[in-house]
């Protein structure tokens, strides 16, 4: 039995907001990079290498790569064998407070009928699962609004089927254009209900591995050749990329329906993980 407490957590939110806020990670990096050199039309190189200077000044100066510093979401996976002297939540929300006023965060947190700001970017979105061992793993993400405001979710009829899944996702990238700071992330969640269709696609925009899955792999990749040829391109100028991935995750359904998420990352996919 590991016992974890209240300082451990609150440090490691507190460090991994700060990183994922300033140092864009290697994996999303690799994905600009990549896109600049394959890149045919000017404007759009062009665009991409002022994306990377960016995220490199951001990384040398320690300061925010974008002005929307997000809401803080975090998946928790709680080892079996891990005892907490505290309130898991009450950490976390206490490592995003300091961290956003520390390190001069833009606090992005509001009631959503009177708009009035919580002053300290909390709360969190904190979602949980247990798993055998006796570690607490914490991916944590900052979501900024321009993406997540033009992500979906539709319940389709079973008799749409693949193709019905397919158009759904071009239509939710083609009517998003350049709002979410293309190239994208998408990540798409498949079955289970209402809401566990939009967490599997919530999860989905964090994968930095290819899917195990072969089947559901030729349909992102399928799916993300469809994007790029829509021709939105960096910052919705045209282009040869639109998105960087489409990763797709599924939970079995009801028989009578076929629930699908579509969540939509900028260019600045800012996550961390982080293991105690």
């Amino acid at each position: 039995m590991k016992e974890i407490k209240f300082k451990q957590i609150e440090e490691a939110v507190y460090h991994a907001i700060n990183e994922a806020a300033c140092n864009l990670n290697q994996f999303t990096l690799d994905k600009l990079w990549l896109a600049k050199e394959k890149e045919k039309n000017k404007l759009a190189s062009s665009i991409l290498d002022d994306i990377i200077k960016n995220d490199e000044i951001a990384a040398k100066e320690m300061i925010p790569m974008c002005q929307d510093t997000g809401i803080v979401v975090v998946f928790a996976k709680i080892g079996y064998d891990v005892h907490f002297t505290c309130d898991l939540y009450e950490a976390i929300n206490s490592g995003v407070r300091k961290a956003y006023n520390d390190f001069y965060l833009r606090k992005s947190v509001a009631n959503p009928l009177t708009r009035k700001n919580t002053s300290d970017n909390t709360p969190a979105i904190v979602h949980t699962e247990f798993s055998k061992g006796d570690t607490l793993e914490l991916r944590i993400a900052l979501k900024g609004a321009g993406s997540e405001n033009m992500s979906r979710l539709k319940m389709l009829n079973p008799t749409d089927g693949i193709e019905g899944i397919s158009d759904f996702v071009i239509e939710t990238v083609k009517l998003a254009g350049g709002r979410p700071c293309p190239p994208i992330f998408v990540g798409i969640g498949i079955g289970g209900d209402f809401e566990k269709s939009a967490l599997l696609a919530k999860e989905a925009i964090l994968e930095e591995n290819a899917n195990p899955d072969l089947e559901i792999k030729e349909l992102e990749d399928s799916i993300l050749k469809k994007i790029n040829s829509l021709n939105i391109g960096p910052m919705g100028l045209c282009g040869d990329t639109s998105a960087f991935q489409v990763f797709i995750k599924t939970a079995p359904c009801h028989i009578a329906s076929l629930p699908v998420a579509v969540n939509i990352q900028c260019h600045a996919n800012r996550h961390v993980k982080v293991v105690l």
